[in-house]
């Protein structure tokens, strides 16, 4: 399905012949964002998780904006008895920063670092989680016209630093880390790869 998705915006993009050149977007607001919904069922057994996560950034240079998303995640799992095994709702926290550098007239690549911070609590076992992660993601992002860009990205880096702290019993603190963009050798796809789009205003 992510394929299907970078080949419709990369068509897009070739047929795109109005759109207008952009030397420098300082004071110019942004906002894009990021909404997710799966499902999962096997037998009388399912699960479900949803993400709501709006980002609104600011350029405050030329080539260089920041921005900042809240928002939430939540998931939930019925046995195949109906009985709930999992029920959690996470907090959402993603600043971020971009650098752009252009290729050629609207055609630009960017490099991202983003520091998400995700708090949650999971009611079943009555566990609350925290974490802090580091992301690092090239892109290449194309100006449709004044108010609207495409964009496509990938993450190179990222490590998160994660507590488990259940109602009773020890905590647990678990460290992650991942420099590999490809996924296996065998497929060699790009790590964690999203198309979307931008507004300006």
């Amino acid at each position: 399905m992510k394929r299907l998705f970078f080949i419709a915006a990369a068509a897009l993009l070739s047929f795109t012949t109005q759109a207008q050149e952009k030397q420098g977007l300082e004071g110019t607001w942004w906002v894009a964002g990021q909404i997710s919904n799966s499902s999962t069922k096997t037998g009388d057994a399912k699960s479900s998780s949803t993400m709501v996560l709006p980002i609104v950034g600011y350029f405050f240079a030329p080539s260089v904006t920041a921005g900042i998303g809240i928002g939430t995640i939540s998931s939930k799992t019925d046995n195949a008895a109906g009985v709930t095994t999992e029920d959690s709702n996470t907090f959402v926290v993603k600043p971020l920063v971009r650098k752009y550098w252009n290729i050629k007239g609207n055609f630009f690549m960017y490099g991202q670092a983003a520091l998400p911070i995700m708090s949650g609590k999971e009611d079943i076992s009555d566990s609350k989680t925290m974490s802090v992660g580091l992301e690092l993601s090239p892109g290449f992002d194309y100006v449709l016209n004044k108010w609207m860009t495409i964009e496509t990205s990938f993450t190179i880096f990222n490590a998160t630093s994660s507590t488990i702290t259940p109602d009773t019993g020890d905590k647990t603190t678990k460290f992650e880390l991942n420099a590999n963009p490809l996924n296996s050798v065998s497929d060699r796809m790009l790590g964690n790869l999203q198309v979307g789009v931008k507004f300006l205003f």
